[in-house]
């Protein structure tokens, strides 16, 4: 079994990897466009906006929520979800300065 070594980097560029990673599949690109869209969607909506099962529409969505890329509301039986553009602005930021740092090297 591998061992994790992820502390042995610092906390931003643990950030950039999960962020990466998290960005790496369409599905979830296009999540986020949808949301981006419509500013506020229930799964359901989002659900019938993709080519994708509910349980993995919301396998994808859980992995957005987890990185904070969105916000998960429960509004009765449903859960509604947004962008957070706080986070989505610190990703940028730091995915833009780590970028510059490697084209201006």
């Amino acid at each position: 079994m591998a061992i994790s070594k992820t502390e042995e980097f610092t906390k931003t560029e643990n950030k950039i990897s999960d962020w990466a990673k998290v960005l790496s599949h369409p599905a979830r690109i296009k999540i986020l466009k949808i949301l981006a869209q419509k500013n506020i969607c229930m799964c359901g909506d989002i659900v019938d906006l993709m080519p994708l099962a509910q349980a993995t529409v919301s396998q994808h969505l859980k992995e957005l929520k987890r990185v904070g890329f969105i916000k998960g509301e429960i509004e009765g039986p449903k859960i509604c979800y947004c962008i957070d553009s706080s986070i989505l602005d610190e990703a940028q930021k730091k995915l833009n300065e780590f970028l510059n740092s490697i084209i201006t090297q």
